[in-house]
């Protein structure tokens, strides 16, 4: 008897205390929500002075803050970011990656999204600052990361209320295109060396090599004219083709219509290559491409897509070879796709493709694509690679002339 009188005082205490609280909120002026996750509740007061109280919102409850709704609807707006952004919790699981980070890295966000961290970056995670951060709760700002993926590295905490780590932000600025352009400067010097310390006396030597080869009375006349002169004349095609990536163009452009450069004037060297190869050729142009036009050099043009028919060759399996060359516009932009059905390029050396001197052949001078890209360039497009087990794929992105 004495417990049932006992919980009804309490609970007519709790009545009064309820009522105390809705009559001093309703004193509050205005509208306002307050989320107390200690309790699992939310106090909302409308515009007509309604106040309610209810249970807090599932995603709420697990993530306050709306920590976990951000990391839903951030894709979208980080992936805009041209630096690796990734958030990873207390135990480094991997709750966000954006889309630079997950190309730079070679892996599909899906797939990351909920692995460990070292799993995304392939390496030791003592070397891992955003477990760094977690570790000794303190964050990180413009470190330099000297590995493979030069850049300088920035990280942010996010604390939960009881003082526990909730998230680690890293912010990696991803620096090795301007060091991709270093290189390229210092190649553009040591390209100048070449020229002016090599190419004069090998010209030289080729001058006299050629006199004695026509000398009737000369023994010596087929090595000079069957070896020696060839050799030189490989020697002083690589020093051009060093040049060319070092040195800016100055050639000639004219109006190229799109469609008729591809089928026609570029069309008829591929098309005898292929059969000669045993190879098929595909065409996908959009319709578009027969009205619009490029402005450049025809002949540097052919020499990147022979560039590449010549690749795709040498990275040709068992099964006969495909060419497909397809087109879509972009903007201002004519977009060209150059993909076969080859072997396709490892991942650890996709990244080298375009760097000088860079070859996995035994008798290549690693300079074709390198000059293919910088022809590109020079025509005001961009030029990149993407590659798997079913084969690669060469993208030209070359602006739409408009007299």
């Amino acid at each position: 008897m004495t417990s049932n009188v006992s919980d009804d005082n309490e609970l007519e205490q709790l009545k009064k205390e309820n009522d105390l609280l809705r009559r001093t909120l309703g004193q509050i002026k205005g509208t306002f929500t307050y989320h107390d996750q200690q309790l699992g509740l939310t106090v909302k007061k409308d515009e007509k002075q309604n106040i309610e109280i209810t249970k807090m919102d599932n995603h709420l409850l697990s993530d306050y803050g709306g920590l976990k709704e951000s990391e839903g609807f951030l894709p979208a707006i980080l992936d805009f970011v041209p630096h690796h952004i990734v958030f990873v919790d207390a135990k480094g699981i991997i709750t966000f990656c954006n889309q630079q980070a997950a190309k730079d890295l070679n892996v599909e966000r899906d797939q990351i999204i909920g692995k460990h961290i070292r799993e995304l970056l392939q390496i030791p995670d003592e070397q891992i600052a955003v477990l760094e951060s977690i570790k000794s709760g303190t964050e990180l700002k413009n470190k330099e990361v000297l590995d493979m993926n030069y850049g300088i590295i920035n990280t942010r905490i996010l604390w939960n209320p009881d003082g526990s780590i909730k998230r680690v932000i890293g912010t990696f600025y991803f620096l090795n295109v301007i060091k991709e352009a270093e290189k390229q400067a210092l190649a553009g010097r040591i390209a100048a060396g070449i020229a002016h310390e090599i190419r004069n006396p090998l010209t030289t030597v080729r001058g006299y090599l050629q006199f004695l080869s026509e000398s009737d009375d000369n023994e010596h006349t087929k090595l000079f004219s069957n070896l020696l002169i060839p050799e030189l004349d490989r020697a002083n095609k690589i020093i051009s083709d060093f040049l060319s990536i070092a040195k800016p163009a100055h050639t000639k452009t004219k109006e190229l219509n799109i469609y008729e450069f591809l089928t026609e004037y570029l069309g008829k060297f591929l098309k005898s290559e292929a059969l000669l190869y045993n190879a098929k050729l595909h065409y996908e142009l959009h319709p578009l491409t027969r009205k619009l036009s490029i402005k450049g050099h025809q002949d540097e043009l052919l020499q990147v897509f022979m560039n590449l028919l010549r690749n795709s060759m040498q990275a040709k399996n068992h099964a006969p070879l495909e060419i497909t060359i397809k087109t879509t516009v972009r903007a201002q932009h004519i977009q060209i796709q150059f993909i076969d059905n080859g072997i396709g390029i490892h991942t650890s050396i996709l990244s080298h493709v375009f760097d000088p001197f860079f070859s996995t052949k035994e008798e290549g001078t690693g300079l074709g694509l390198s000059v293919s890209r910088k022809i590109i360039e020079n025509h005001g497009g961009t030029m990149t690679v993407e590659s798997d087990v079913n084969g690669t794929q060469f993208s030209i992105s070359l602006p739409i002339y408009n007299d």
